[in-house]
C-alpha cells in the first residue's frame, strides 16, 4: 500500500525511511508506551541472570508483566528467545515485583499479578518469512509488531496477525524445560475459550453484533481472560459471552454517553471486568441499531 501526502491538489508519495540505530526504536517506543500499547512504563535494560531486558513494562488492565525486545537483526529465533524471557520471568517472580514498586513507588504484592496473562512483544522493522510463521498458533504469548519510519516523521506500529490458526503451542512435542514451565502457567485465551459458554442463540447475537462491529473501521478483536476486546487505538467496547446473554461493557466515562433510552447501567462504582463506566446486558437483537449507536459513541471517542 502506497501512501502519500496531498499538497495543493497533488500526491507526493510518502517514502520509508531506516531507523539507524536499534536503541532509537527502543527510545521512541520506551517514550510513548501507554500511547502504542496501553502500558506502564517499569524499567529499560533491566538486567538478571545474565540476561537483559530491553524494556520491561506492565499492562494493568490484564495486571500482567510484559517484556518487550527490539530487533534490527534477522537472524534469531522469536520463539526460543520468547520462551526464555517468559521462563526467566516465572522462575523469579519477586524480582519482578521488586523492579516494579522501586520503579513506579508503589505496592504491587504476588498474589494481585495475573502471571497466566504475562507475554513477549519483538518489535522490529522487519521480520523475515520465517519468523512470521513461527508464531502461527492459537495461543502463542508472544507478539510481533513492526515499526515504519517515514519521511513526513509519520511512524506506524503493526501487529503482524496469525493467519486462520487453529492449532495449538501445546500440540508440540519439545524437551526443553522452559517451554514446559511456560506452557503449564501460561494461558493464552481465544475467541473459542469465550464462545464455548454461550447457547447456540447467544452466539448469533455475538456474531452480529461482531460483524457489525468490524464494519465501523480498523477493529482488532482481542480475546482476553474475561472479555473478548474490539480495539481501535484503545478498548472501545467489551463483550462478556454469558450462557443466556451478552455483557457489553462501552469504554466512556461517566456522562460521556449519550443514553437518551437510558439503558446502559453506570457501574463506574461497581467492580466489573471490562473497561468503561457503562454496562448493558441483553439477549436478543430488539434494540440491535441503538446499542450499535451506544458502542458507535466509544468507537469515535477513543
Amino acid at each position: 500500500m502506497s501512501l502519500f501526502n496531498l499538497i495543493n491538489g497533488t500526491l507526493e508519495i510518502i517514502k520509508e525511511k531506516d531507523f539507524e540505530l536499534e536503541k532509537d526504536i527502543q527510545k521512541l517506543t520506551e517514550n510513548n508506551l501507554n500511547i502504542i500499547f496501553g502500558l506502564e512504563f517499569v524499567k529499560s535494560e533491566f538486567s538478571i541472570n545474565n540476561f537483559r531486558i530491553d524494556t520491561l513494562a506492565y499492562n494493568k488492565e490484564t495486571s500482567s508483566f510484559v517484556i518487550i525486545e527490539y530487533k534490527k537483526d534477522k537472524n534469531y529465533s522469536v520463539i526460543d528467545q520468547g520462551y526464555a524471557y517468559l521462563a526467566l520471568l516465572l522462575n523469579n517472580k519477586a524480582d519482578f515485583i521488586l523492579e516494579y514498586n522501586e520503579n513506579l513507588n508503589e505496592t504491587l504484592k504476588k498474589d494481585t499479578i495475573d502471571w497466566s496473562q504475562s507475554k513477549v512483544i519483538f518489535i522490529s522493522p522487519l521480520f523475515t518469512t520465517y519468523q512470521k510463521q513461527s508464531i502461527n498458533f492459537k495461543d502463542l504469548p508472544i507478539e510481533l509488531w513492526e515499526i515504519r519510519k517515514y519521511n513526513n516523521n509519520s511512524i506506524s506500529y503493526t501487529k503482524l496477525q496469525t493467519s486462520g490458526a487453529s492449532e495449538s503451542i501445546k500440540t508440540i512435542s519439545n524437551a526443553n524445560k522452559k517451554n514446559d514451565i511456560v506452557g503449564n502457567e501460561i494461558q493464552t485465551y481465544t475467541e473459542d475459550d469465550h464462545l464455548s459458554k454461550g447457547s447456540e442463540e447467544i452466539l448469533e447475537l455475538y456474531d452480529k453484533y461482531k460483524n457489525a462491529i468490524l464494519n465501523l473501521g480498523d477493529v482488532d478483536v482481542q480475546p482476553k481472560k474475561k472479555y473478548i476486546a474490539f480495539i481501535n487505538s484503545t478498548n472501545f467496547v467489551d463483550i462478556q459471552i454469558q450462557k443466556k446473554s451478552l455483557k457489553f461493557h462501552i469504554n466512556l466515562k461517566i456522562n460521556e454517553l449519550n443514553d437518551s433510552q437510558n439503558i446502559a447501567r453506570d457501574v463506574s462504582e461497581i467492580g466489573h471486568f471490562g473497561n468503561g463506566d457503562y454496562e448493558i446486558q441483553t439477549d436478543n437483537d430488539d434494540n440491535f441499531d441503538y446499542i450499535l449507536s451506544l458502542i458507535k459513541q466509544s468507537y469515535k471517542k477513543n
